[in-house]
């Protein structure tokens, strides 16, 4: 599975971006597709995730109430729309994507659990 990521940019606070991630090769009902973000001298830290199949979603707690994750299937892709964005959203934005379904919501926080990643697109939330 190959991975491109699109959409970053530069926006002023309070502002909205929607981020894509489009997936190539076979994506079964079975993986999930996550969105990580890395700001400078930071750790990369879970954003959203969501299951290829009619499953649910999951949000780090700084995304709730602002981001939306969502999936086309018809297009193999993911999107992630970002509303309100804070200076803080500020940061280099990674689709992943793992090839197991699991209730454990934790499972899906862990960058290390991913097996194919995209090559990042720049947010960056001027204030």
């Amino acid at each position: 599975v190959q991975l491109q990521a699109s959409g970053g940019g530069l926006v002023q606070a309070g502002g909205s971006l929607r981020l894509s991630c489009a997936a190539s090769g076979p994506t079964p009902n079975s993986y999930t597709m996550g969105w990580f973000r890395q700001a400078p001298g930071k750790e990369r830290e879970f954003v959203a995730a969501v299951s290829w199949y009619d499953g649910p979603t999951y949000y780090a707690d700084s995304a709730k109430g602002r981001f939306t994750i969502s999936k086309d299937r018809a297009k193999n892709t993911a999107n992630l729309q970002m509303n309100s964005l804070k200076p803080e959203d500020t940061a280099i934005y990674y689709c992943a994507v793992v090839r197991r379904l699991t209730s454990d919501s934790d499972y899906y926080t862990q960058s290390h659990r991913y097996d194919y990643w995209g090559q990042g697109t720049l947010v960056t939330v001027s204030s």
